[in-house]
């Protein structure tokens, strides 16, 4: 009669186990998927703002002269890191 009992109640310890599982495993998915929605919508709002930006800096004279500038003061300002670590 023991052994009845205790292999009757290994499947039924089974089947909680396989059913906790898998509800975790849910809601992890679920997780991912709310994530991954707010992301999405927050990408969204940057592309906009970029696109604004954009349109802004595109209405300005001489950006492509400004943009230039900005490249070479870098490019020197790495240089003068370089020379100044020893690297």
């Amino acid at each position: 009669m023991l052994m009845l009992i205790a292999s009757s109640t290994g499947w039924q310890v089974g089947i909680a186990l396989g059913i906790a599982v898998v509800a975790v495993a849910a809601v992890i998915v679920i997780v991912i998927v709310l994530l991954a929605m707010k992301i999405a919508k927050q990408a969204k709002t940057a592309e906009h703002a970029v696109e604004v930006v954009r349109q802004q800096t595109a209405e300005l004279g001489g950006i492509a002269r400004i943009n230039d500038s900005g490249v070479r003061i870098l490019h020197s300002a790495r240089s003068l890191r370089k020379v100044a670590v020893g690297k």
